[in-house]
């Protein structure tokens, strides 16, 4: 791993902790599902880069468990956040159509 990879990691684990610990403050201050499922996509998402970032220290085994040949986390995680995005901005499309 160079420098610039070290940094950009950094950068990374950086800023996904500060959306994270907003978003929980955010939780912890409203009810409504709309919002606690983008705190959920964005906690998602930083658990993506924590879990990308351990891959890649060895910490993890690359490839632990595969479904026909595709590693389940992975694939999890890039599909986890984006389902929570949907629907957070779906109920709140439908709210402002009323």
């Amino acid at each position: 791993m160079n420098f610039t990879q070290s940094i950009l990691i950094i950068i990374k684990l950086v800023f996904g902790g500060l959306a994270s610990f907003f978003a929980i403050l955010l939780w912890s201050k409203t009810r409504d599902f709309a919002w606690m499922s983008l705190v959920i996509a964005s906690l998602c998402t930083y658990t993506a880069i924590v879990y990308d970032v351990l891959e890649n220290f060895g910490v993890i085994p690359i490839g632990l468990y595969t479904f026909y040949g595709i590693s389940i986390a992975p694939l999890f995680f890039a599909i986890v956040p984006s389902i929570f995005y949907i629907i957070s901005f779906t109920i709140m499309l439908k709210r402002l159509s009323k």
